[in-house]
């Protein structure tokens, strides 16, 4: 098979969705690889170290998007990439489509295959491809939502740790799957005080458990969401529904009670975001204020960390885009049902039920499908 990895176009995306080793790999199995010259250097990875290992290097997107039996990429195709994309090509990347019309209809136009990162499970339920990144983004929703905490940024002024003699900021996270996990975490552990939200009590209990004593886990109501956002400086958007649209949980009318130059951070700003007001950023022009209340919505907050945020995805990824090049997308999917969960859309057809419900699709079993 020959499989091609083009340079990320999406503003201030710096990781590369294959390292030297995942090249190394392929070539070893008799497969090529295409990788665009510079795709790498966000990350820190030269084009000599691809080259070493057997890679092609290509000058041209256009000609890696003409000549690659499957696409490897980190973000969706943007409107130039879906341009090049033909039927029965395989597009393995993140697509959170439920968030974006234009993406899903040019993607069933293109008659592609669309094996999406963030659907894909494994055994215990888990999205075992999603995880790395949520980890990074929820460690840098504290990093970020802090910085713009800041006077000059905007923000109440507040350290978020406090020092002695002055309280901490009040950080509240809404979600306890991975990324309020890991914001949590590192929330506390910089000496804030922070309250996590759920609808899980099982999941409340396990962080109950695990968490610093200065976190707290409460039980995520409309009430209880209006009494929490109103004492917060720092609020982060934390939740997931696999494959479809965030859930609004925080709404236009519920700004006015926050605090002025209170920060809100909403990782899931790609598939919609949990706030009603929240739009995709970009890292350039990260935040924007909306009744006194600064937002950052920036959509690919790992890219911003290319290097430990590329290994850290390629790590997972590469076992299935082996299994995808070695059988091909079909015979690996009947045989791995977990890696069958990523088929969004399949030739012109969407195979994802929360997709096609998000614009009012015909959802269609994929050609895999027992």
């Amino acid at each position: 098979m020959i499989v091609g990895v083009p340079k990320e176009i999406k503003t201030h995306e710096y990781r590369v969705s294959m390292t030297p080793v995942g090249v190394d790999e392929l070539v070893r199995r008799k497969h090529s690889v295409l990788i665009e010259t510079g795709a790498g250097v966000g990350s820190g990875i030269a084009d000599d170290e691809y080259a070493a290992v057997g890679a092609k290097l290509v000058a041209s997107r256009d000609e890696i998007f003409a000549k690659a039996d499957m696409i490897v990429k980190v973000k969706e195709p943007l409107a130039p990439e879906r341009k090049l994309m033909r039927s029965g090509q395989v597009m393995f990347t993140y697509f959170h489509f439920a968030a974006d019309h234009a993406l899903t209809e040019e993607v069933i136009a293109s008659g592609a295959i669309a094996v999406a990162y963030e659907t894909i499970t494994d055994a215990h339920g888990h999205l075992p491809l999603l995880t790395p990144m949520s980890e990074v983004a929820g460690k840098m929703s504290i990093q970020e939502g802090a910085k713009y905490l800041e006077s000059p940024m905007n923000g109440r002024g507040i350290l978020l740790g406090g020092v002695p003699g002055v309280e901490p900021a009040e950080v509240l996270v809404i979600g306890g799957g991975i990324v309020g996990t890991c914001a949590a975490k590192l929330a506390a552990g910089l000496g804030a005080k922070v309250v996590i939200m759920d609808i899980s009590i099982d999941r409340l209990r396990y962080l109950d458990d695990i968490m610093p004593a200065n976190v707290y886990t409460i039980y995520s109501d409309r009430l209880a969401m209006q009494k929490y956002l109103r004492s917060a400086d720092l609020v982060i958007g934390a939740v997931l529904i696999p494959g479809a649209r965030c859930p609004v949980l925080i709404t236009r009318d519920m700004l006015s009670s926050m605090k002025p130059g209170s920060v809100i951070v909403d990782v899931g700003v790609d598939q919609g975001g949990c706030c009603e007001t929240i739009k995709p950023t970009t890292h350039s022009d990260p935040v924007y204020t909306v009744d006194g209340v600064v937002h950052y919505g920036v959509a690919n907050m790992p890219g911003a960390v290319g290097r430990t945020s590329t290994f850290a995805l390629t790590n997972a990824t590469l076992p299935y885009a082996l299994k995808l090049a070695d059988l091909g997308y079909q015979a690996a999917c009947k045989q791995d049902p977990h890696l069958a969960a990523g088929i969004n859309v399949e030739k012109g057809k969407v195979t994802n039920r929360p997709v096609a419900d998000a614009f009012g699709l015909k959802c269609t079993p994929s050609s895999v499908a027992s």
